[in-house]
């Protein structure tokens, strides 16, 4: 019996619960997966019950408790030193900080612009221009990254910031942004991350009517 729950949402709608589904995998970390439906009024007062926020994703981990995607992060980080969740070394470990602790704070327009879908994709898309910042902001951060990491993931290896960003990988995709070489290489491994087609093997699967309520800003 695991000892570690994780409450999230739509596979499908659901960018941060994926986010928290992927550290947790990352980390190595035995859990029972929990999904709620936050349009539904019953789930959503049960979850009330458990963080006053109604946040997912939500760890429960023996005794503990974490709802806010970058504190799980840190806590794995700590409970699993050997998952490499965060580099090594230590300004590249406070890169990955800080570009993880942007994706998590910013991007509020390219998050109502563009939000994430795995089931749809568009062959144009015209991205208005309040989020056109948000996107050339991301392709720096990435292009930054990878030219002094060397790829093929943000920081050399698969990070807590691979995490952070895997879902603008799919809106990036679901609305066909226009990537250079090196970017879209860097979506085609996350793509490619076992962790990524297992998600949205899940996201496939779910009921065209859920829709998602994206609760964590």
């Amino acid at each position: 019996m695991t000892e570690a729950t994780l409450t999230i949402s739509s596979k499908n709608y659901s960018s941060w619960s994926l986010r928290g589904w992927l550290l947790c995998r990352m980390a190595g970390l035995d859990f029972e997966e929990k999904r709620v439906d936050l349009d539904d009024l019953e789930a959503r007062q049960e979850l009330l019950l458990l963080s006053p926020s109604v946040l997912v994703p939500r760890l429960t981990h023996g005794d503990v408790t974490v709802w806010d995607t970058l504190a799980i992060a840190e806590y794995l980080a700590e409970i699993a030193p050997d998952a490499g969740l965060l580099p090594a070394e230590r300004v590249a470990r406070a890169h990955c900080r800080a570009v993880s602790g942007e994706m998590h704070s910013g991007f509020h327009n390219l998050r109502s612009a563009l939000p994430m879908n795995l089931k749809a994709r568009h062959k144009a898309f015209k991205i208005f221009s309040g989020a056109r910042p948000d996107v050339e902001r991301i392709k720096t951060i990435w292009s930054e990254c990878l030219s002094t990491y060397g790829g093929p993931y943000l920081f050399g290896a698969l990070s807590v910031a691979d995490a952070m960003y895997a879902p603008v990988c799919t809106r990036f995709r679901t609305y066909a942004v226009e990537l250079d070489p090196v970017l879209s290489a860097y979506c085609e491994s996350i793509f490619d991350w076992p962790l990524m087609r297992e998600w949205t093997e899940g996201a496939l699967a779910e009921p065209d009517e859920i829709i998602e309520l994206e609760v964590e800003f």
